[in-house]
């Protein structure tokens, strides 16, 4: 194998939890060359676990030639900045989510990745989640029918009041959890092309500034409704996915789903009748019948139990894949683009208050 160098940019939560953790668990592909952080005792952690350079400054680690790949997992609004100077000095750039806080703000990374010559991806992991590839797998397979609407849910109960409640830092809901579902989201709705977004946000239970409650309808003429919640004031959080399609339906969660569906050849024959319906005594009657219904269930494999572990790491074979081997890369800022388009307007659509230095 031909591991690729990476150096990573962040050590707190994600850099270190999830990327740092995950790249060390694929040695074959990748090895942590360098990290940088100000904090100096997640530098330390980092230098300790993974005998990696570790750098106060991401300029220094930026200087260190060897590198062929960066992960910019700084904070929210230093990830446009960051990636843009990583990919005009010569690297291939996989940033956290959110890549942008605009769409134009997009275009100018696709443009600086072409013009280097690099490759450029976010962290959309959540597109490998086995619960949702099952979704895709039972759509595609036709038993459903027409999709009619999915409806998404990323929904708890909390009360948070770190950075990432902080406009000035692209923090809020939508910004921070909002990529998860809206990458799958944008996989069900099938088009490219920008749809019509509604977009009610609200700020509750937060202590900063930016939303934390979000409702989301998405839709394109000729494909699904998209229902998207992502809420923190959800005391009783149900289902996380929920699909009706034609001759059916989905629900469950990320560890469990359920469906059920009918064969259209098999169902009654029924005709439309323009007059009252009738029992055969002549009383008024409702139209019903049974529906021949076949029901099956999906429960995660014992090995994808570990599910951040599990899509991370797809999420990293698919990368390495497309670095070493010229394989598409599935992520593409392409398609990212239309997700931060969609959260764009979402904003556009419900500007809240900042608060001033003395808030």
């Amino acid at each position: 194998m031909n591991p690729i160098k990476v150096g990573i940019i962040g050590q707190g939560r994600s850099g270190h939890d999830i990327h740092a953790k995950t790249l060390s668990q694929l040695p074959e592909l990748f090895e942590i060359t360098a990290v940088s952080d100000p904090e100096s005792s997640f530098r330390q952690r980092a230098a300790d676990a993974y005998g990696c350079e570790a750098y106060t400054d991401y300029k220094q680690l930026l200087q260190h030639k060897e590198l062929e790949l960066i992960v910019n997992a700084s904070p929210s609004h230093l990830h446009v900045p960051l990636t843009l100077e990583s990919l005009q000095q010569g690297f291939h750039v996989l940033c956290e989510k959110p890549l942008a806080r605009t769409a134009s703000e997009v275009d100018a990374l696709i443009t600086a990745a072409e013009q280097s010559g690099k490759l450029l991806t976010a962290f959309q992991q959540s597109r490998y989640s086995p619960s949702f590839q099952k979704i895709m797998e039972v759509i595609r397979s036709g038993v459903l029918g027409r999709i009619v609407q999915a409806s998404i849910s990323f929904n708890g109960f909390a009360r948070r009041w770190d950075w990432q409640t902080l406009q000035e830092n692209n923090g809020g809901n939508l910004l921070n959890t909002g990529p998860h579902p809206l990458d799958q989201a944008l996989q069900l709705l099938g088009t490219d092309e920008m749809p019509q977004v509604h977009c009610y946000m609200d700020r509750v239970n937060t202590f900063g500034d930016a939303e934390d409650y979000v409702k989301l309808l998405m839709h394109k003429a000729g494909h699904p409704v998209l229902d998207i919640e992502i809420s923190s004031c959800d005391a009783y959080p149900s289902a996380i996915y929920r699909i009706q399609g034609q001759y059916g339906g989905i629900s469950g969660n990320t560890t469990q789903l359920q469906w059920r569906y009918f064969a259209p050849e098999q169902a009654p024959h029924q005709t439309l009748v323009r007059t009252p319906l009738k029992h055969p005594d002549g009383s008024p009657a409702y139209g019903s019948e049974t529906l021949p219904w076949v029901e099956e269930q999906w429960e995660i494999p014992e090995a994808q139990q570990d599910m951040l572990s599990y899509v991370s790491r797809a999420f990293y074979g698919n990368l390495y894949a497309a670095l070493r081997h010229g394989e598409p890369l599935e992520v593409t800022p392409q398609k990212v683009k239309q997700q931060i388009a969609v959260i764009e307007e979402c904003h556009r659509q419900n500007p809240l208050s900042r608060f001033t230095d003395n808030d």
